[in-house]
């Protein structure tokens, strides 16, 4: 029977597996499995189905993974609901890439049937069957697999016209490096990979858990009473494509781990920190750490109606909110300011009361201050042994006093002695979006932007929830080697000013490290309202290409930094002007477009690089094409619907922590985009030009960009080319469909797809020569 572990159950009329435990079934079973002819129809849950012939494959309607994580052993279990759409009888199979050390738990299917079975195939066992398929259906897509267990059940029927829902369970002992456990749910990275999963994953362990991340997909976590971690899938994220990763830290008051990838020439990589703070019990000395919240509100004309009213019940909802001993204040403001109080006050049942019959009797009326608002929020004298916090609405353009976009935002830099942090809030689209990122940006803080059909009180309700607690504040982040010698070890460190932790926070960082010498990272700053300091060193002898996407985030907040600093000149009118001559400007536009083309990270400044007839090798076009861009929209539109499109673009940018395979993005009208041209494989970038799939360092080549060696699919010479890429993580680069232009120990090498026939025969033949336009 199906092991009590899995914790729930199909119907009655359920199947149980035969089960392979630890130790694994005998050889028997396992060469079975390797040897048996495949079933000419294979479900493979993370990929697709694949069948033999004219007939139409099994269809897979969804996913469900369920995975329970029990100190370091985690039970993943997968529900394949399956459609056959035919009028035939199906008999089918399933075949699942698991990860090494994976032991099969159990397999079954609802419904009357023979008894189920399922075996664990070693890696190369897998791949040997993996290529026998691949060679049958004259589909590279299952390659992307190669290397890793399969597990392969016994044959099973499914009713013509009839579904049926298919289980399996396997168990794995998770990596551990120090406090960090690691776990990966293999699935294809290719973007025609639709099919809906849910994943839902709960974890447990004796010590406090700091926190989980996800370097694949959006994610939502919660941390139960009972000391349980809950984590699914972010609404939106159940088609994303890409091996589902996840990484929780285990320990203390702070944890840190460290993901490194490193550069071919063996002279530095890239490096992801990750840090994390367990949620508090509350009482004691950590309960101590008290806020001073100041809401600043915009009272000007435009707010009138909806907005006002909305605006004035979050700043209640907050005030009521505070814990006991916080203070608060609160400021209105049109062509003048108005205080609620001189300085902030103490939260009181008395002082609240007050409050709130302050907001009832306020109109909206008149102009927009910004500046002096921003002025008196900032300088107003601030209560000892608190963490200052200001949130900043506005609906409009500064319309009165000081609007220079450049005086504003000097404010926050020459006239902020206490250090507050400005969280602002653009509401609508009529906001200088720029300006109020900068401002935030500034400040430790981060820029909301809430459209015209959002409610302003739900989106100040959510930042303020992520503001409960705070733990680690001012932090700075020092770095050296482990031998001690400081200077440019680490370079490109983003973000390069530290935020401040809250409650159950995390912290992910993306840099360059230099040579390979251990890193010594030094965290200092006021925990819990105390000076502290932590030390990490992390050595390098870890640093992997499957961390590849370690780089690609990173040079997703690159270029999101770049592009700001050239939107950020458009503040002065006057070098907006000169912006093509600025050598600065030059400088910035040329590394936006060469980390867009090596990583395949586009934005809307450079999503051109992907159009047909776009040659990625004359450097002086694609800058001209991407400096017009950048000029006309990141520099030259300050406010409108255009600007808060580049706002929420940069927000998500920046900050950027799982991967954009599709390279999604809001367009100047507010719509989604998605780039279909462009593959992120493996630690690899393909442009489709002409047919082919050209990966990006050959396509930036001026000279040979001309295939050195032709590889035909599924020649001896083909599986040979794929075994090298396996050894070196790349083997998903030849699992693109179509011909592929790839770049192998410095060579360019194309890969002849099958080609088909009238008939509908797949056959070899001469492949599509790489366009110019490479």
């Amino acid at each position: 029977m199906i092991a009590g572990r899995i914790g729930f159950w199909f119907s009655a009329t359920l199947v149980a597996a035969t089960l392979t435990a630890t130790p694994l079934a005998p050889a028997q079973t396992v060469a079975q499995g390797s040897t048996r002819p495949w079933a000419g129809n294979t479900v493979i849950p993370q990929s697709r189905a694949y069948c033999t012939g004219a007939h139409e494959a099994l269809g897979i309607e969804k996913v469900d993974a369920k995975i329970d994580i029990v100190e370091q052993v985690a039970t993943t279990t997968l529900d394949v609901h399956l459609v056959n759409a035919t009028g035939r009888r199906i008999e089918a199979e399933l075949l699942v890439p698991v990860p090494e050390g994976a032991a099969v738990r159990g397999f079954a299917f609802d419904g009357a049937s023979p008894e189920a079975s399922a075996a664990l195939l070693p890696a190369d066992d897998a791949r040997r069957l993996y290529e026998r398929i691949v060679a049958d259906v004259r589909d590279p897509a299952l390659l992307e697999f190669v290397g890793l267990n399969l597990v392969r059940s016994s044959v099973f029927p499914v009713e013509a016209g009839g579904r049926r829902r298919v289980r399996l369970t396997y168990e794995q002992v998770l990596a551990a490096d120090g406090d960090r456990i690691d776990y990966a749910l293999p699935r294809s990275e290719s973007l025609g990979q639709q099919i809906p999963w849910s994943i839902d994953m709960q974890i447990r362990a004796r010590r406090p858990l700091c926190t989980a991340y996800s370097p694949s997909h959006p994610v939502r976590t919660q941390r139960n009473a009972d000391g349980c971690y809950l984590v699914n899938l972010a609404p939106g994220a159940s088609t994303e494509p890409g091996s589902f990763r996840l990484s929780y830290l285990l320990g203390g008051d702070l944890s840190a781990s460290l993901l490194a990838y490193p550069d071919s020439d063996g002279k530095g990589g890239y490096f992801l920190l990750l840090a994390g703070v367990p949620a508090r019990s509350g009482g004691g000395d950590d309960a101590s750490m008290k806020r001073e919240m100041t809401i600043v509100l915009d009272r000007s004309g435009s707010m009138r109606g909806g907005k006002i009213e909305q605006a004035k019940e979050a700043a209640r909802q907050i005030i009521g909110a505070l814990d006991e001993g916080e203070t608060f204040n609160l400021l209105v403001y049109s062509d003048s300011v108005i205080s609620f109080a001189p300085v902030p006050v103490a939260k009181s049942e008395e002082a609240v009361k007050k409050a709130c019959e302050f907001l009832d009797g306020i109109p909206a009326v008149g102009g927009t201050n910004i500046h002096d608002a921003l002025l008196e929020s900032l300088r107003q004298p601030a209560a000892p042994g608190r963490l200052p916090l200001v949130l900043f609405l506005t609906d409009g353009l500064a319309t009165v006093g000081q609007t220079t976009e450049s005086a504003i935002r000097d404010v926050v830099v020459k006239a902020n002695p206490h250090q507050r942090r400005v969280f602002t809030f653009g509401v609508g689209y009529d906001v200088n979006a720029p300006l109020l990122q900068k401002i935030a940006a500034d400040t430790r803080a981060t820029s909301t932007f809430v459209q015209p059909n959002e409610d302003v009180e739900i989106k100040v309700a959510e930042v303020y929830r992520r503001l409960q607690g705070p733990v680690l504040t001012d932090a700075v982040l020092t770095t050296s080697t482990a031998s001690g010698i400081s200077g440019p070890v680490v370079v490109d460190l983003i973000p390069d000013r530290l935020p401040d932790l809250f409650d159950g926070d995390q912290l992910v960082l993306l840099g360059r490290y230099l040579g390979d010498e251990p890193l010594r990272f030094r965290l200092s700053g006021q925990h819990f309202g105390k000076p502290r300091t932590f030390d990490f060193t992390f050595a390098l002898d870890k640093a992997t290409t499957k961390n590849s996407f370690v780089p690609r985030l990173w040079a997703t907040r690159r270029v999101a930094q770049l592009a700001d600093a050239i939107r950020q000149l458009g503040g002065d009118p006057g070098a907006v002007a000169t912006l093509k001559q600025n050598p600065r400007t030059r400088e910035l536009v040329d590394e936006i477009v060469r980390l867009s083309t090596e990583f395949g990270v586009l934005t809307e400044y450079t999503a051109f690089l992907a159009e047909e007839g776009t040659d990625l090798s004359k450097r002086d076009a694609l800058h001209a094409s991407a400096a017009q861009v950048l000029q006309e929209r990141a520099a030259g539109v300050r406010s409108g619907i255009s600007a808060v499109n580049q706002a929420e673009n940069y927000n998500a940018q920046v900050m950027q922590s799982c991967s954009n395979y599709s390279n999604r993005f809001w367009d100047a009208s507010m719509n989604r985009v998605e780039i279909a041209a462009v593959q992120q494989v493996n630690d690899r970038a393909f442009f489709q030009r002409g047919g082919t799939w050209v990966d990006s360092r050959i396509a930036q080549r001026v000279t040979g960009a001309e295939p050195k060696r032709v590889v035909t699919f599924g020649s001896p010479e083909y599986f040979s080319l794929l075994a090298k890429l396996t050894a070196q993580n790349r083997q998903g680069c030849a699992s693109l469909k179509g011909d592929i232009l790839l770049e192998v120990d410095g060579e360019a090498v194309l890969i002849q797809a099958p080609r088909t026939t009238e008939s509908g025969a797949a056959q070899s033949g001469p492949a599509l020569a790489p366009s110019d336009g490479c």
